[in-house]
């Protein structure tokens, strides 16, 4: 596992020197804001052959950590840029992960397509995010948005969104990233 993760880590800085992938390229950063904090959905969720949907995936979070370190879940990677998902196509097959799908393209296009658990990660606001997300969320699946630790006016504006897409639940989870003083909220919502 920490191998795929190092050759991840130096993918990503010699693609970003051609692509902007990220503004974060020091390795150790890459690994707490990047890699850790991926892994904060873990926290919320347990992850045994669920599938799986990253909304605007970017370079790959929160979904190829999560892939990394539970193999068995059936990941979709939806990115709308064309650069990121060739660099994503590159990615998972360096590393030789299997069951992972990359769509070029946006959640609202998808649906039709349902899934577990859709994440999502500095994509949007949350109300704006909730109209992209829980449409593909199955019933009784769980959509998890990873926000910062200032969420409290995001939440409230998204409410009555959630509820009238399906969001039975609604949970603030706040995390701190490991060795820092970094906190992430995740949102976590339940449908119907």
């Amino acid at each position: 596992m920490q191998k795929e993760f190092e050759v991840y880590t130096q993918e990503l800085i010699e693609w970003n020197k051609k692509f902007n992938l990220t503004r974060i390229t020091d390795p150790k950063e890459i690994h707490l804001k990047h890699f850790e904090d991926s892994l904060t959905v873990l926290q919320a969720v347990k992850l045994i052959n669920q599938s799986v949907a990253d909304v605007g995936t970017g370079a790959g979070f929160p979904g190829i950590p999560l892939k990394i370190v539970c193999p068995d879940i059936k990941l979709t990677l939806i990115e709308a840029t064309k650069k990121k998902t060739t660099f994503l196509e590159h990615v998972v097959k360096i590393l030789g992960l299997k069951d992972v799908e990359i769509i070029w393209g946006r959640a609202e296009d998808l649906k039709d397509r349902k899934f577990d658990l859709v994440v999502a990660r500095a994509v949007a606001k949350l109300p704006k995010l909730a109209q992209y997300c829980l449409p593909i969320v199955k019933s009784g699946g769980i959509f998890v948005a990873m926000k910062g630790q200032d969420i409290a006016k995001e939440l409230k504006e998204a409410e009555g969104t959630i509820k009238l897409l399906g969001g039975k639940s609604i949970e603030a989870k706040n995390i701190q990233l490991p060795n820092s003083d970094i906190i992430r909220t995740l949102i976590v919502v339940n449908k119907v």
